[in-house]
């Protein structure tokens, strides 16, 4: 049963509040990281494809999501879970756009999507974020943005105030644990998890795959052709 629903993009803070969720005790924290642990991306891409959404099945085991992919759905799961609250992670819109850009859109453009392990993962991360929020225009910055801030009024447009937390993940605890009727952790810094080196990493790693391996198939190509050859004569 969810009793925590983050209402924000991804890049807007959201590893922090997970883990800030489950510090305060509302964790598991579903985030894009746990769909990756527990192998979601074909429920979500059935979800995507107007599939009927089992969310009790789908959330087992957790009590707190944010980030994509769920947060696409904020007011299909607002409107499953009437009791949940809502936190809207905010920032900067242009420092949000150029981490995205640095990152989760970079990691996408790298991404050899036709590989087995990462097919069904880019297949969400294409319908769900960069072609359903963005209607294929994530490297447009101006639609970006105007997105961004777009989804930012919508979610407090629609989403009634008494249970809706606008957070900057900068404000601490203090904000949140308000909100959440929770006391302050002692001795207990809120989470500051940057993941940009991280994801940076997995770029490198993408790229020398994305163009070692199609050499290495060369050269064993070229291998096979001269042990033949020198077998044949």
């Amino acid at each position: 049963m969810l009793e925590v629903i983050g209402v924000g993009f991804g890049r807007t803070g959201t590893l922090s509040l997970k883990h800030a969720l489950e510090t305060l005790g509302f964790g598991k924290c579903y985030h894009f990281s746990e769909m990756l642990k527990a192998r979601h991306a074909r429920q979500w891409l059935r979800i995507a494809d107007s599939g009927p959404p089992d969310w009790e099945s789908l959330f087992q085991g957790y009590r707190s999501t944010t980030d994509w992919p769920a947060v696409a759905f904020y007011r299909e799961l607002a409107a499953a879970y009437p009791d949940a609250k809502l936190i809207l992670t905010v920032r900067d819109a242009n420092e949000w756009y150029d981490s995205v850009r640095a990152t989760i859109r970079r990691l996408r453009t790298v991404m050899p999507a036709r590989w087995p392990g990462l097919r069904t993962v880019a297949a969400v991360a294409d319908r769900i974020v960069w072609d359903g929020e963005f209607n294929g225009r994530a490297d447009d910055r101006e639609y970006v943005i105007s997105r961004f801030r777009e989804h930012n009024d919508d979610v407090q447009r629609i989403m009634p105030a008494e249970r809706l937390l606008v957070f900057n993940v900068r404000d601490g605890w203090e904000p949140l644990c308000r909100f959440l009727g929770v006391a302050v952790p002692r001795n207990t810094p809120f989470p500051c998890v940057n993941d940009r080196l991280v994801i940076r990493r997995y770029i490198r790693l993408l790229m020398i795959a994305r163009y070692a391996l199609p050499a290495v198939a060369i050269i064993a190509i070229l291998a096979i052709v001269v042990l033949a050859r020198a077998s044949a004569s």
